[in-house]
Order: C-alpha cells, then sequence, then structure tokens
C-alpha cells in the first residue's frame, strides 16, 4: 500500500475529532480565546443545545483582516511568543481549534480591533465562501451553525438537545468560576440562564454559580507552601450532594479533571462524609508552570504534575486545617423551614362549649365575664368547672432528675446552652442564650468517640479492656491476612487481636470507651473497611475510615434515656471538640431555631 499525503480538508476533519467532539468542546475553544483576548464581558448563545447555533461574542482586543485570515489557517496562534511551549500561561495555544471547528460546520467570523474596521469571514465546512466589512462594537463574535451537518457518523453518536445543552452550561460555568473577574451570560434558546456581572470576590461568583446557600455554608481555603498556592472554597461537611457534580478543580486557572486531585479531596473528607455523600468544592491550585504538564491531554483537562504527593499533601492538609478550625460549625436550615411549613391562621371566637382538663361544661360569653371596669366575676356555670380544676403539675422529664447542689449555669456562658429535656430518648433540647438548640445525642457521641480514637491514632494510646473469654471470629483468608498486617495499628486503637489459624482472628480486647459490643460484628466491619475503600488510600487514612466504624457501634443510641447532667456534659464536650458539628457521615449533629423565629411562629414579631 502507497503512502499519500491527506488532502487538508480531510486534515482539518480528523483534527476536529480531537478538538471538537461535541459542541460543548467546540464552545470551550471559543470562551477560552475570548478570556485570552482580553475580554470584560462575554455572552453565549445556544440553540438546540449547540448542534443548531452557538455563538459567543466577547469585548476584546479583537482581529485585524490578515490575522482573522491567519487565525483560520492550522497550527497558527498569538499564545505562544516563542518556542518555549512548556511555559504556557494562556488556557491554550491549538492553532487548529477554529479551522477545525469551520471544517464541520458553518463558521461565521466578525472581529474588529480599536481604531480598526470590522471584517467578516464566512467559511463553510472548510471552504471560505464570502468575506466583506462588518458593523460591530470592538471584539470578536463567533457564529458556528450546523455542527456536524455534513458529517453524518459524528452527529448521529451526540446525545439529546438538553444533555448537549447541560454540557454547554458546565463549560461555562467552570470557565467563569476561574474568572471572576469577567462577565459572563448564556442564553438557550432564547431564555437567559446565567448571568453573573464581572468584579466579584471568588466566594461570591462560586455561591452564584453553585448555590446560594453556599456563601453561608462554606470556608474559605488559603495555603502557601513555597512557589505554590492554594485557595478556594469548601462546603461544610453537613453541605453535601448525592452526586460530585459540583467539584470544581482549577490549575493555573485552568478547569482540569485530575485523578489524583479527586483522590486528594476525598481523602480530606474522608472521616466527615457518607461514602455516597460529596462536598461542594472549588480549589484553585497555581504553582510554576514548570512543575506541572498541560499539554498531556487535547483538551487539557488533565495535567500531571512534577511532584504529585506534594500537591497531594498539600491539598489534604489544607482542606483539613480549614475544617478543624470551622469544626463546631453546622448548616443550620430549620428556622427557615420551619416558618415555611407553620402559618398564621385567622383568630376565630371559641365555641360556645369546650373542654378543660377533661371536663366539659358551657362557657361564658367574654362579655358576662368581664365588664367594663370590673373584675372577672364568672357565672354560676363556669364557676362550677372552676370548682372541678385542679393545679397543674408539670409532667416529669423524660431523664432522671438529680437534686440541684450547686447553682444552675448559666446558658449565656455556652454556646450550645444547657440541657432542659429529652425528646422521643434520641435529641436533647438546651436552651441557648439565642435560641433553642436540638441535639442529636447519637450522631454528637459518635463524632465525640472517633476523635478520641483518631487521638490513639496520633500516638495518644486507646485505653483498652481486656476480654474475660477471647472471642474467635472467623473471616475469609484474605481479610485475615489485612487484619494481621494492621494490627499494631489497630492496637493503638484499643482492639487488639492475633491470628488464629488461617481463616480466623482471636480478639483479646476492645476499645475501653465502646463498653460492651458485639466483638464478632465489630471485626468484620472493620475487615470490610479494610478491604472496600480506594486502593490508593494509604494504611493510615483506611484506618481513620476504620475508627469512623468503631465509633458507631460505641456512640449512645438513640433510645437510651439520659440524665440531665449527662445531657450537659454531651454538650460541653461537643464544644471543645474538632468537627463536632457534623456526625461521621456528613449529617448535622445540632440545629438552632433562633428566638426571633420562635417570636415569629407565635405571631410576636
Amino acid at each position: 500500500m502507497s503512502i499519500r499525503r491527506l488532502p487538508e480538508k480531510l486534515v482539518n476533519r480528523i483534527a476536529a475529532g480531537e478538538v471538537v467532539e461535541r459542541p460543548a468542546a467546540a464552545l470551550k475553544e471559543l470562551v477560552e480565546n475570548a478570556i485570552d483576548a482580553g475580554a470584560t464581558r462575554i455572552a453565549v448563545r445556544i440553540a438546540e443545545g449547540g448542534t443548531l447555533r452557538l455563538e459567543v461574542e466577547d469585548d476584546g482586543c479583537g482581529m485585524t483582516r490578515d490575522e482573522m485570515a491567519l487565525a483560520l489557517e492550522r497550527h497558527a496562534t498569538s499564545k505562544l511568543p516563542d518556542d518555549a511551549i512548556e511555559s504556557v500561561t494562556t488556557l491554550g495555544f491549538r492553532g487548529e481549534a477554529l479551522p477545525s471547528i469551520a471544517s464541520v460546520a458553518r463558521l461565521t467570523l466578525d472581529s474588529r480591533t480599536v481604531g480598526g474596521d470590522g471584517w467578516r469571514r464566512v467559511v463553510d465546512n472548510g471552504a471560505l465562501i464570502a468575506e466583506g466589512p462588518a458593523a460591530l462594537a470592538r471584539g470578536t463574535r463567533v457564529l458556528v451553525e450546523d455542527l456536524f451537518a455534513r458529517v453524518p457518523a459524528r452527529r448521529k453518536f451526540l446525545r439529546s438537545a438538553k444533555s448537549e445543552y447541560a454540557a454547554c452550561l458546565d463549560v461555562v460555568r467552570r470557565l467563569a468560576m476561574a474568572r471572576p473577574d469577567i462577565g459572563f451570560a448564556v442564553e438557550h434558546d432564547g431564555r437567559r440562564v446565567l448571568d453573573v456581572q464581572g468584579g466579584q470576590d471568588r466566594l461570591a461568583r462560586v455561591a452564584a454559580l453553585t448555590s446560594r446557600e453556599l456563601a453561608a455554608n462554606g470556608i474559605g481555603v488559603d495555603l502557601d507552601r513555597g512557589e505554590v498556592h492554594l485557595g478556594g472554597v469548601i462546603s461544610l461537611p453537613t453541605f453535601n450532594r448525592g452526586i460530585a457534580d459540583h467539584q470544581y478543580l482549577f490549575v493555573n486557572g485552568r478547569p482540569v479533571k485530575d485523578r489524583l486531585l479527586v483522590g486528594a479531596l476525598r481523602g480530606a473528607y474522608a472521616d466527615l462524609l457518607a461514602r455516597d455523600r460529596h462536598p461542594v468544592v472549588a480549589l484553585f491550585l497555581d504553582l510554576p508552570t514548570g512543575e506541572v504538564d498541560v499539554n498531556v491531554h487535547p483538551a487539557k483537562t488533565e495535567v500531571r504534575f512534577r511532584d504529585p504527593q506534594l500537591v497531594r499533601g498539600m491539598i489534604v492538609g489544607g482542606l483539613r486545617r480549614a475544617l478543624d478550625e470551622h469544626g463546631f460549625r453546622s448548616v443550620q436550615r430549620p428556622a427557615e423551614a420551619a416558618l415555611a411549613a407553620w402559618q398564621q391562621e385567622p383568630v376565630v371566637p371559641a365555641p360556645a362549649t369546650g373542654f378543660l382538663f377533661g371536663q366539659s361544661a358551657p362557657l361564658a360569653p367574654a362579655a358576662h365575664l368581664f365588664g367594663a371596669g370590673q373584675a372577672p366575676v364568672p357565672d354560676e356555670a363556669t364557676a362550677r368547672v372552676y370548682d372541678r380544676m385542679t393545679p397543674f403539675a408539670p409532667a416529669p422529664l423524660a431523664g432522671r432528675a438529680e437534686v440541684a447542689e450547686a447553682p444552675p449555669p448559666q446558658a449565656e456562658a455556652h454556646p450550645l446552652g444547657i440541657a432542659r429535656g429529652q425528646i422521643a430518648k434520641t435529641y436533647i433540647v438546651a436552651e441557648a442564650e439565642d435560641g433553642l438548640v436540638i441535639v442529636d445525642q447519637h450522631a454528637a457521641h459518635e463524632r465525640l468517640v472517633l476523635e478520641t480514637l483518631k487521638h490513639g491514632m496520633a500516638g495518644q494510646a486507646v485505653p483498652s479492656q481486656g476480654l474475660l473469654l477471647p472471642e474467635v471470629v472467623e473471616l475469609d483468608e484474605p481479610a485475615c491476612d489485612r487484619l494481621e498486617a494492621a494490627a499494631d495499628q489497630l492496637a493503638a486503637l484499643g482492639v487488639e487481636l492475633e491470628r488464629f489459624g488461617p481463616a480466623a482472628v482471636m480478639v483479646r480486647a476492645t476499645p475501653a470507651m465502646l463498653g460492651a459490643i458485639d466483638c464478632r460484628k465489630l471485626v468484620t466491619d472493620i475487615a470490610d473497611d479494610l478491604t472496600g475503600y480506594d486502593a490508593a488510600l494509604g494504611l493510615s487514612e483506611k484506618l481513620e475510615l476504620v475508627a469512623a466504624t468503631m465509633a458507631c457501634h460505641g456512640s449512645v443510641r438513640a433510645g437510651r434515656t439520659l440524665n440531665v447532667a449527662e445531657m450537659n456534659a454531651l454538650l460541653r464536650q461537643m464544644e471543645v471538640t474538632p468537627h463536632s458539628g457534623q456526625c461521621n457521615h456528613g449529617r448535622p449533629t445540632w440545629v438552632k431555631l433562633a428566638m426571633d423565629d420562635v417570636e415569629k411562629l407565635f405571631g410576636r414579631k
């Protein structure tokens, strides 16, 4: 078979296969060009998911007539001043983006520089069909129509218009998040779906593009290590989602989807969220261009780091530090939800009869009971009801009452207030200075036990209690191998075990703080954790997840009656324990109903 040179039109279509796999990919190239052109406002218009129409207009520096002709040739760029390809600082330098898009669609390019005349070039599937003057303000407008209309093999693999539109919107959202100094607007089928103004701070921009609630439930991250800087915003563990669609990672301002960064993010939240819950995160990593290779993927969505362990350790450590500083915080939504669920009803005069303490009798009209300027004098029927009433005696609290030997503590001195009772043997009700606090006793104690176990892993061994009769737990041989390999680290957590044959382990002691527990179930769960978690996690990280499982076994269960002293002890310990605002699965351990909202419920405000 002889070797031949491919025609230019076919070369462009092959290049388009790398750059323009779907409308969102073409949109990404066009918006990145607008950003690199110094635009302060970028408008995007989409029709039918981008397959029918895709338009990007900016107010950047624009191009001259000759530059427009050159921009539509392959491997022509303004983003590389020299041959140092590894030092590129713009969002891209792909010279084949515009000609590749023009080879599979009808492309209209309008542009004008400051003091210059506007010019237009129209290319239809690789062929120049028109050019001439154009009227527009400074900047560039690119219109892409009928994408893949003449490439049916590519078009039939596109998804539905809704799916393609969602991908386009995600592209703009990520780029807008990376550049809060630029305004972005997106219209789809004539409807404005996104509009953010330039000049916003990073937290405001991320909240506007993800969830408005993130502004109140987010934590800022700001960490420097040498020439590497990590910034951004992360959500409280209690502010999470069921899918990881709100995790945005940027390297030198470029949106990426990197496996290393995603793994580091999962490690930072390892014992704060359940496996199927994900935080809302926008992280911005800036480092010298020589420390990262951005050219390992045609679309530059993946990167390669010179020192990946430094980057991973910085992300895990930086996020952990930020979460530790705000560990007491928790998502607080009950007040708004409660006010929405309740509504004031108009006051209707009471019927002539009613029930008081199980007795019924006709009630006198108010005019008969209270005369002008007179003391209340009940009539004969009402007096008989009063005679049958007994003084009201409050029912005892669910918890056991103790005789107070010291003055009761003041709610003003404690953020979580003073315990006043227990509901359903599950929730502690406390009175704080500024409202009512409700605590989930099981979730709260689970976190307290976990933090104690983590101290044991840090070198302060957890006290253990020996079993009167060691218990043998039978497992499969690989599980026993993993337990045997981690025996020393498990001993620091208070679990003492040893190999007992090829398919069993003998448990000699368990953590004293867990009390009486089911050893067989505990060891089985530990073995499952060592097996099931991501292989990329190290042994120490896996043991942190094991500690979370152990904490769940030994925490105060819902349904257990606590006395007032036990309730207050739990509240005081929560106030000094890191991450006590959420349990090990990312659920809040306490919520607060502000006193102002309580008064609103009763119509006092």
